[in-house]
């Protein structure tokens, strides 16, 4: 197999399957297009492709390339959701321009999955002896639920997450946990402060006080690759008109979590945020952070494989931190490119290249 050519058309089919997950933008159509196009072409190949229903409508594809026996078994994960098209003019039709491919996912990360893809199909090939595994999941850009049902049903002994990491292998990441701070205040006409009490105005003492977290957040050393933690407001509302006092506010925010930060030290600082007011706490999604040890053997190999120097931490959130969860010993490894979530999103064809040589390199040396 032509590994360079194939990985370039598969990634320009996988961009022109738009796959918007459902759950971020009212436009889309979920993973189902996606998870077609990657099941007809691994099945043509001589790869089995078993899709599994994760939520409603919504497959995951498995896609295995069985070894002869004896050997382990190795997973590529990748999702196959995407944001929404945002200010893009033409999202779903791949472009290539001097050694690029453009279009929503490209780099987030359908050019990864391609890469994967055509790695299992070269070990196939080769007639490794263990098992190479790519799991095309989706609903990783929210929730996650393609990870989870992966998990819950299947194993490995070795995961590379193939998120776009430029290269690098990256053995951390952090983790994130959403909250919600409601202050209720009382309506009343804007001419009658005796009876109106106004929330806005009462949850300013909490967001000062967020705010002098932050700092104090950002001042600590943290972790070694990642730094410290963070906390920000997100979004805020309240009001019910111009002439009136507001009888609520909300404050929605994200705490993001460093390895060794549990969501226990969450509940505490959200405790002093609201502390001597009226406000009430809620916490809302959650993921843990993801850490491997440098002086595990699996980032050895998987850097020697690809060639570099060095283990890294990312700052996003992937579904690594799942994978380990359930006992798989992984690493972040992807290709280069830009603008993830951006107008011009963009991943690098030779890269993917590279990606994929890398991905059998890891599989063969298993």
């Amino acid at each position: 197999m032509d590994g360079s050519r194939a990985v370039e058309e598969l990634a320009v089919a996988l961009v022109e399957a738009e796959s918007v997950n459902p759950a971020l933008a009212a436009e889309g159509s979920g993973e189902g297009a996606a998870a077609e196009v990657v099941a007809a072409w691994a099945r043509a190949v001589g790869l089995e492709a078993e899709l599994v229903e994760a939520l409603p409508g919504r497959p995951n594809v498995v896609v295995t390339a069985r070894g002869t026996g004896g050997g382990r078994t190795l997973m590529l994960n990748g999702h196959l959701d995407t944001v929404g098209a945002g200010g893009m003019e033409r999202p779903y039709e791949a472009r290539i321009e001097d050694g690029r491919l453009y279009g929503r996912g490209a780099y987030d990360m359908k050019g990864a999955v391609a890469a994967a893809l055509v790695a299992a199909a070269r070990a196939h090939e080769e007639r490794l002896a263990g098992d190479v595994v790519v799991a095309c999941v989706i609903d990783e850009e929210y929730g996650s639920a393609g990870t989870e049902r992966l998990v819950a049903a299947r194993s490995a002994d070795a995961a590379i997450v193939c998120e776009p990491t430029d290269e690098r292998v990256c053995i951390a990441h952090k983790g994130f946990r959403g909250f919600e701070v409601e202050m209720p205040g009382r309506a009343a006409h804007g001419s009658r402060p005796d009876l109106g009490v106004d929330a806005i105005a009462a949850m300013g003492p909490v967001l000062t006080r967020l705010g002098e977290l932050a700092a104090r957040l950002a001042r600590e050393p943290g972790h070694p690759l990642l730094g410290p933690g963070s906390i920000h407001a997100s979004l805020i509302e309240g009001g019910q008109e111009y002439s009136s006092y507001p009888a609520h506010c909300l404050v929605t925010g994200e705490r993001r979590l460093i390895p060794g930060e549990s969501e226990d030290v969450v509940v505490g600082e959200l405790d002093q945020l609201v502390s001597g007011t009226a406000a009430k706490v809620r916490l809302t999604l959650g993921r843990e952070p993801f850490e491997i040890a440098p002086r595990h053997p699996f980032p050895a190999q998987v850097a020697a494989a690809a060639g570099v120097d060095g283990l890294h931490g990312i700052a996003f959130w992937t579904d690594a931190a799942l994978l380990v969860a359930a006992g798989i010993p992984s690493v972040v490894y992807g290709p280069s490119g830009g603008d993830a979530h951006a107008d011009e999103e963009w991943v690098d064809l030779a890269s993917l290249e590279r990606c994929c040589d890398a991905y059998l390199a890891v599989a063969r040396s298993l």
